[in-house]
């Protein structure tokens, strides 16, 4: 963002107006000038490095400046906005159960391999939750509809406290937003059963938009996406690419339940299932495998668990990194624990 500054008077001219003009001590506070540096082109991430045509320069930063300020600087007052990166992690014991009450002196955090100093540090962290609940209504996942549609409604009703807000979306051919972000119980439920049926399975676009639409719901508020769906990349506008991109971008976290119709590898494409193996991965969630549907309502009630006892380390990056840069994140956690937490972050503007 370039601001175009007001015309300053110069040493000179200011005493000649005192000189001509005001017979009494006149006296002025010159203001540091402000200097506006061209910004390269965005880096772009590791994984993403090999093609050099991607428009890179065209994507927008996960964290725009922080304008609940007044919108324009008072005189006389220089702010320096110096943009503070939350992790959220879950802790998880050898019998995959979350670890509550763990000391801030079991963590440590790396940026690039650099150890941060932890500002803010939350158990239990309260921040309000905003999901976006996506299900797969393809003709491939149609058999087991009923099944999730039951179980993803009684998840709305035991995961939204106050303060919370979910949106629901149908993932087929097309991605269909079928209910906005609330908190009415009752819509979001009927929503879910309103799900339609579609031909083919985009899950690249339905990454990309879920991750859109999170992308600018507040830093004050947790993101998650929760993916229901049988893996089969069939007819994504988008790329692995462009989906995991967005997903680093928006800072989400992603939980995603595979109810596999064939349990046999050799039966059925798993190239969907390894790329939402990785993006999950990098976005600090989780996979589930069930190998039933019935097991879907004990997999929600996990994630509603993990989603109650995560933490929320804060940290302000020191060296801080070029604007509009990947940047590699790692949380250490003293004990035999399993540690998931987002694995990057994309700086914003400087």
């Amino acid at each position: 963002m370039h601001l175009k500054l007001p015309m300053r008077a110069t040493p000179y001219t200011a005493s000649l107006f005192a000189f001509l003009f005001c017979p009494a001590l006149l006296v002025i506070n010159l203001l540091p000038g402000d200097t506006s540096l061209a910004q390269d082109k965005p880096d772009r991430p590791p994984w993403a490095q090999k093609s050099k045509s991607a428009s890179a320069p065209a994507s927008q930063p996960a964290a725009a400046p922080d304008d609940s300020q007044d919108s324009a600087p008072q005189r006389g007052r220089i702010r320096v906005n110096v943009n503070l990166v939350n992790v959220l992690v879950s802790a998880l014991d050898e019998h995959n159960r979350p670890a509550p009450d763990l000391p801030r002196e079991s963590f440590q955090l790396f940026e690039e391999g650099v150890e941060q100093k932890i500002e803010i540090f939350e158990s239990e962290t309260q921040l309000p939750l905003d999901l976006v609940l996506m299900i797969d209504s393809s003709l491939s996942a149609h058999k087991e509809i009923a099944f999730e549609q039951e179980a993803a409604a009684h998840f709305i009703g035991q995961v939204l406290r106050p303060g919370d807000r979910l949106a629901v979306f149908a993932v087929g051919e097309s991605v269909t937003q079928l209910a906005g972000f609330s908190d009415n119980v009752a819509t979001l439920q009927a929503a879910v059963h309103r799900m339609p049926t579609d031909a083919g399975t985009s899950i690249y676009d339905a990454v990309l938009l879920a991750s859109r639409s999170l992308e600018h719901r507040g830093e004050d508020r947790r993101r998650v996406i929760i993916l229901v769906t049988d893996a089969g990349e069939t007819t994504s506008n988008s790329d692995f690419d462009a989906a995991r991109k967005g997903a680093v971008r928006s800072g989400s976290l992603l939980y995603t339940i595979v109810i596999r119709p064939v349990k046999n590898e050799s039966g059925r494409n798993t190239a969907g299932e390894h790329a939402l193996e990785t993006i999950t991965d990098t976005m600090g969630g989780a996979m589930f495998y069930p190998d039933a549907v019935s097991e879907l309502d004990g997999i929600f009630d996990r994630i509603n668990r993990e989603l109650r006892t995560q933490y929320r380390l804060g940290y302000y990056p020191n060296p801080r990194g070029p604007a509009n840069t990947y940047r590699q994140i790692e949380v250490k956690v003293s004990g035999k624990y399993q540690v998931r937490h987002r694995k990057s972050y994309l700086t914003g503007p400087q």
